[in-house]
């Protein structure tokens, strides 16, 4: 009898098959991962653009607003 061929001995050591597949799917999940990161700094930065963009919006309005109010005042003064 001969030696075992080499992917037997491999197969046969704890691990030995298992080892590979965990590493294949590592760089998946490490991709999976990333992308989803990725996907979420970009949903962050877009909804703080938003909030910028409101804040704005109802700084201006609120401008707008209290010059009204100041110049019924005025315009009641007289």
């Amino acid at each position: 009898m001969g030696a075992a061929p080499r992917a037997d001995v491999a197969a046969m050591e704890p691990g030995g098959g298992r080892r590979d597949k965990a590493k294949a799917k590592e760089p998946l999940a490490r991709l999976e991962k990333a992308k989803q990161k990725s996907a979420q700094q970009e949903l962050k930065q877009r909804q703080r653009a938003e909030i910028y963009a409101l804040n704005r919006v109802m700084t201006e309005l609120e401008q707008q607003q209290f010059d009204a109010f100041c110049k019924q005042m005025q315009a009641s003064g007289e």
